[in-house]
């Protein structure tokens, strides 16, 4: 009995429950039975873009930057405009200004003649390199001092009286020799071949057109040069006036050379070193 009861009590909630799930089942059913038609899709229009192949773009080339390298070019040395030569017939205040820039015995350019200057130097060299001394054409003044002779000696011939050489009588000379020492013979090349064209129109004066006269200058080194020493005592006549060499072969040189045995053994080796300095100075200058 108490079961019985006990089941119809629980009897009413299982009808409703039963009876929901048969609502449930229907309508799920039925919603399942419809006919659902899907959405329509969108159409998506697909463009089809065409295939662009890739542009094979080429690498720019290295392009080097090339850089000339010029080469050093030294500045020209400043050129020194030197003044332009005067006519010969005024070149001797030019000459004079110059010629203390030659020696720095300067007190001793009283010896030089400042008379026509360039056209003596011409004369008296073109005059010596023949042998020939002329004495009016000197660059110099004469000695203030006179040749002299020491003691008598008897002679070979009885008709003549002979003396020796007085070597004191070469100190006259003595001045002329220390001038032409303290010349700076570089300057003084320098110089010759800055005058060149004055000398030049000088030595043309005299009839040489077309000769050199750097020819000539260096002939009348070249005597000195050539010129020898006599080893023994010089001996002199006289018969008149003038004092002759009693060696024959002394009498017979030329007049240039007799001029340079008078200046003595000890001036003639000075001039001889120095004149060999400036020939060879001249020769790489003018040639």
């Amino acid at each position: 009995m108490e079961n019985l009861e006990s089941t119809q009590k629980q009897a009413p909630w299982a009808i409703i429950i039963i009876t929901l799930a048969i609502i449930v089942a229907a309508v799920v059913w039925q919603f399942i039975d419809e006919k659902v038609e899907p959405e329509p899709v969108p159409v998506v229009e697909v463009i089809e873009e065409p295939i662009v192949e890739p542009i094979k773009v080429e690498p720019e080339p290295v392009i080097e930057e090339v850089v000339e390298v010029l080469p050093e070019v030294e500045p020209e040395p400043e050129v020194i405009e030197e003044d332009p030569l005067p006519n010969l017939n005024d070149s001797d205040s030019w000459v004079q200004e110059k010629l203390p820039s030659l020696t720095w015995r300067k007190e001793l350019l009283k010896l030089v003649i400042n008379e026509d200057m360039i056209r003596r130097f011409v004369v008296f060299t073109d005059n010596f390199s023949q042998g020939i001394v002329a004495y009016e054409h000197s660059p110099f003044i004469q000695p203030m001092t006179s040749f002299s002779t020491a003691e008598k000696v008897e002679s070979e011939n009885m008709n003549e009286e002979a003396w020796l050489w007085d070597e004191k009588s070469t100190r006259r000379f003595s001045l002329y020799v220390d001038l032409l020492r303290s010349i700076d013979t570089e300057t003084l090349v320098q110089w010759y071949v800055e005058m060149k064209p004055l000398i030049d129109e000088a030595y043309e004066e005299l009839g040489y057109p077309d000769d050199e006269f750097t020819d000539a200058l260096q002939d009348a080194i070249t005597r000195v040069l050539d010129m020898e020493i006599p080893k023994q005592p010089v001996v002199l006549t006289r018969q008149s006036v003038m004092y002759k060499y009693a060696d024959a072969d002394l009498e017979k040189l030329d007049d240039t050379d007799k001029l340079l045995l008078r200046l003595g053994r000890e001036n003639l080796l000075v001039i001889k070193s120095i004149l060999l300095e400036i020939n060879e100075k001249l020769s790489r200058a003018v040639r």
